[in-house]
């Protein structure tokens, strides 16, 4: 039977999705501290999923009641059903079946399964003992302002726009907004004169900006590079007059490295301006980049790498931190009573979350499984990294993986995502090792990682009096038996913060 162009457009707007693959590929993207709280999660949500002790055990018992339904074994549970996406029905039937299941439970189904006391206590313990051990906000920079903005003595108008003013720096301490958008929006004063009003305004602000910039970190407050430099320094300091020359006139030609022709217009020496410049360099461009609002999350390896006694890198899961879990013997039993009581509506409901249980179980065995041979994989492929450092990096492609541990090179993605490795030279992304490469002289691929080592490594030990251009930098380069090409070389300097030539040069 031929299909007409509708039907075949409706049929292409369906989408068959197995909820097993669907909840295994969640699973499989989790870290490690993500997967502990959706293990948590699931276990509040579902009655019939427990904690075990001996997860072997717990594993092969639960397999055995997987899919169980008394009347007709060899029937697909309800929760196996297949999800299909049906943008015409919208699902309907399925969203309704699951909004009823509350109410398929037994009477006494609430008391049966209440926690007991000594649960509920050992539970209000592990939640107390987790609030303890989470560390305190970091004071940011608003907050440190305004502690010390409550020293001073100063009138309530000017204290009202000082706090105006510090919830209006940027992250970096500026104040980039014009001072004049700081003051409240109000038409007049009380005597009904506008610009009376903008007057008074501005002279307030004035005074708020000045008690800012009085305020430590030196620097705060600052509409710009140059007056945040002004602000650092004191009269106290050394060469006080010839620093506030060198920013106040001559920061530009010091950004582009044109000592000579400040030499020529300031009659200061080389050698005083080296000194100048250095120290400038002790002064703080960001005086704010030290204060945080958010506090930056410690990393939790999910694989760790280790020498075995035939000196081979081997990989293991860090899974102390995650429970074995198993399927509740009551809630099984009461499967049985709800079948033998031809009590359908309870029976599908607890069929539903038990299956919904062992799916978790399983796709965390999955996930356990995938992460270790892609990591395993991915250590075969690196050990030269490993052993030598990272100069010695290969050029790997997640594909390469795939094929080697005979998964879609999504699930290789989706293995890798958010997860670090710990190994002898430190602590890593997983995805650190998937780098890109070019060719060198001699037919052999070279990371891209290396080529940056060397061209930082070359320029570190150019001759400053006449630094190497970028057409230099790739004849450099290629002496090391690494073509590439001038343009890979201007991209990776910049993006290295390598100045050019003329920058880097010292007079």
């Amino acid at each position: 039977m031929r299909l007409s162009l509708g039907q075949q457009m409706q049929l292409a707007q369906k989408q068959v999705l197995a909820p097993r693959m669907i909840q295994s590929m969640e699973i499989l993207q989790l870290p490690i501290m993500a997967l502990q709280e959706r293990i948590e999660q699931e276990m509040e949500d579902n009655p019939t999923l427990e904690q075990s002790e001996l997860s072997n055990e717990t594993d092969s018992d639960s397999d055995s009641n997987e899919e169980y339904d008394v009347e007709n074994p060899d029937a697909p549970a309800e929760s196996e059903r297949e999800l299909v996406v049906d943008e015409e029905h919208n699902n309907e039937d399925d969203f309704e079946r699951l909004m009823n299941m509350a109410d398929n439970l037994p009477d006494d189904y609430e008391e049966r399964s209440r926690p007991s006391r000594d649960q509920i206590e050992s539970e209000g313990d592990r939640q107390h003992d987790a609030m303890a051990n989470i560390s305190a906000r970091p004071e940011s920079l608003a907050d440190y302002l305004h502690h010390q903005l409550s020293w001073f003595e100063i009138e309530s108008e000017v204290r009202l726009m000082a706090e105006r003013i510090i919830y209006s720096l940027d992250s970096n301490g500026y104040l980039k907004l014009p001072l004049v958008e700081v003051i409240p929006p109000a038409a007049v004063d009380l005597n009904g004169n506008a610009e009376q009003y903008h007057a008074q305004q501005m002279e307030i602000a004035e005074k708020a900006l000045s008690v800012v910039q009085s305020l430590d970190p030196p620097g705060v407050g600052a509409r710009n590079l140059r007056e945040c430099l002004l602000l650092q320094l004191t009269p106290s300091m050394p060469l006080y007059e010839e620093l506030r020359t060198l920013i106040d006139t001559h920061l530009e030609d010091l950004e582009n490295n044109r000592l000579p022709q400040i030499a020529k217009k300031t009659g200061f020496s080389i050698e005083m301006i080296n000194e100048l410049w250095n120290e400038l360099r002790t002064l703080k461009p960001k005086p704010g980049a030290d204060y945080g609002d958010v506090s930056v999350p410690s990393v939790t390896p999910d694989v760790f790498v280790e020498r075995n006694e035939q000196g081979e890198y081997e990989v293991r899961l860090e899974d102390n931190q995650i429970p074995s879990l198993s399927i509740s013997p009551y809630h099984r039993k009461l499967l049985q009573q709800a079948a033998q009581q031809k009590d359908v509506e309870t029976r599908e409901y607890i069929k539903k979350k038990i299956n919904a249980a062992q799916w978790l179980i399983d796709a965390i065995e999955q996930r356990r499984s995938t992460i270790s041979r892609v990591s395993q994989a991915i250590v075969d492929h690196q050990t030269r990294f490993l052993d030598e450092g990272p100069e010695f990096i290969e050029p790997l492609k997640m594909q390469q993986i795939a094929d080697k541990v005979g998964v879609h090179v999504t699930t290789v993605s989706r293995a890798v995502d958010d997860k670090w490795i710990q190994t002898p030279r430190g602590i890593f992304p997983l995805k650190r090792f998937f780098v890109g490469g070019t060719t060198s002289a001699d037919g052999e691929e070279v990371a891209w990682d290396r080529v940056r080592l060397k061209l930082q490594e070359i320029v570190d030990n150019e001759d400053k009096s006449k630094p190497l251009s970028d057409d230099a930098l790739v004849a450099a380069l290629d002496a090391e038996g690494i073509k590439v090409a001038r343009r890979t070389v201007t991209k990776y300097r910049k993006s290295m913060s390598i100045p050019d030539s003329r920058r880097r040069r010292e007079w």
